[in-house]
């Protein structure tokens, strides 16, 4: 128990710059207390002892502010930052080495007890604050799920989930993402500042082409008056189509 106690300290001092002693983290931060109780709850549950399991829980969601079933699994390393609102269900799992923000909700789609209804997180795993994730689904090892995302499906090893209902990011955008991040240490939150919106990129791709076959059409209509071909009044004159306004409303 004491060793992963030193590794949870360790691994919070690694990814919290605000961290300034082991004894400030051993002290001051929630999610080290909720990783305690939930020891005690959780080696209560395994055992049968499930009131005592769930008091445990109970007594450490009044003290933290974070609820973890007793039943949830969670594996080695795990940082809950901040922490205050954080729920995870009674059939989660979550891997070694990940990190989970305020408000995160590991939750179940599913009302029949005895199946698997909470996410499965694997490996270093970022989940950003006031996230949802819901359903008996796994979130691939390394993956990311932006800050007040609501994923409902998979979400494939490595990826970037951002949005309502949560989109996958492109591939090429999320790997130059990754090696930003691993410069700097740490990609808090699940999120950058550079990070690509796949529907604010099909919008501008189409507010492009729009500007392309608008192109077109004046260079068509001009060739046709050059040659002397009279254009009747079904032809209206181009609106007022501004595509630099409405990509700055995109953006």
């Amino acid at each position: 128990m004491f060793s992963r106690l030193r590794e949870d300290l360790a691994s919070v001092r690694e990814r919290d710059p605000a961290a300034r002693s082991t004894l400030e983290v051993l002290t001051c931060y929630p999610g080290i207390h909720a990783l305690m109780f939930h020891r005690l709850a959780h080696g209560a549950w395994r055992r049968g002892w499930f009131l005592v399991g769930r008091f445990a829980s109970h007594i450490g969601r009044l003290l933290t502010g974070i609820e973890i079933h007793p039943g949830a699994r969670i594996g080695r390393r795990v940082f809950i930052d901040h922490g205050m609102g954080v729920v995870i269900g009674e059939t989660a799992e979550i891997g070694d080495d990940c990190t989970i923000y305020q408000g995160v909700t590991l939750g179940g789609t599913s009302l029949y007890r005895g199946t698997k209804r909470h996410p499965t997180l694997g490996r270093g795993v970022v989940v950003g604050a006031g996230a949802k994730v819901l359903g008996g689904f796994t979130v691939g090892d390394g993956a990311k799920v932006g800050s007040n995302a609501v994923v409902v499906k998979p979400v494939p090893a490595g990826a970037t989930a951002v949005g309502n209902p949560a989109r996958i990011l492109d591939s090429e955008r999320d790997a130059a993402r990754e090696q930003k991040a691993e410069q700097i240490g740490f990609s808090a939150y699940g999120v950058t500042r550079d990070m690509d919106d796949p529907v604010a990129k099909a919008l501008h791709g189409l507010l492009d082409h729009s500007v392309e076959t608008d192109r077109r059409l004046q260079a068509i209509l001009a060739r046709l008056e050059a040659a002397g071909i009279k254009l009747d009044d079904t032809v209206a004159p181009s609106d007022d189509f501004d595509p630099g306004r409405l990509s700055r409303m995109v953006d």
